[in-house]
């Protein structure tokens, strides 16, 4: 533990941190990162560009621009870094958010050249049809996502879109790892209540 950096949390985190209970893990990196450590910097990029890339190639199918949406995430990440306000939330669920509006942009670009300009030829790339359908089915999971309850929702968030660990996602959210299950079971049901009518018809 980096204690200098401990000491430029706020009193209340930084007894959190000292006694090694739950708080944001990335707190301190964040504030390396804005201080100009490019030794931080590097490491977080290390540690985050693997799960926005699966996030990114997940929602695009398109290795090239998941990798353009990747380093995006981390250049915005790098800059936000200075006016991150510890408390106010997690630093990688908003990283998340970034990687899935950039997804969304790109999405949606694609059915407009698609719509607009369509292929004499075949082409292999998705038709108009089938992006709009991947971008609406996009929006509409996301959303009933957001719309969960808050733990289920953080617990869905880390262990679905960050494709962390239940062991990890519980360290993070200072539960057991049964805890974290059940808030999982909870979060599945309601989402199948939501989104009832993406399942397919019975013949």
């Amino acid at each position: 533990m980096n204690m200098a950096l401990v000491e430029r949390v706020s009193p209340t985190r930084r007894r959190l941190v000292v006694g090694q209970t739950f708080f944001d893990p990335d707190e301190a990196t964040v504030l390396a990162i804005a201080s100009g450590d490019m030794a931080a910097l590097r490491a977080f990029a290390r540690e985050k560009m693997p799960r926005m890339l699966s996030l990114s190639r997940r929602m695009l199918s398109d290795p090239i621009e998941a990798e353009d949406v990747a380093q995006e995430v981390l250049l915005r990440a790098w800059r936000q870094a200075p006016n991150w306000r510890p408390g106010g939330g997690r630093f990688d669920t908003w990283m998340y958010r970034v990687a899935l509006n950039l997804c969304y942009d790109r999405l949606r670009r694609r059915r407009e050249v698609a719509t607009d300009q369509p292929p004499e030829v075949a082409d292999p790339a998705p038709g108009a049809d089938l992006v709009m359908l991947q971008a609406d089915l996009a929006r509409t999971v996301v959303g009933a996502i957001d719309n969960l309850p808050p733990r289920q929702r953080e617990a869905v968030r880390l262990c679905h879109l960050a494709e962390i660990t239940n062991i990890e996602a519980a360290q993070r959210m200072g539960l057991s790892v049964e805890a974290v299950e059940s808030l999982l079971a909870r979060a599945r049901r309601n989402l199948r209540v939501s989104l009832a009518d993406l399942a397919p018809c019975s013949a």
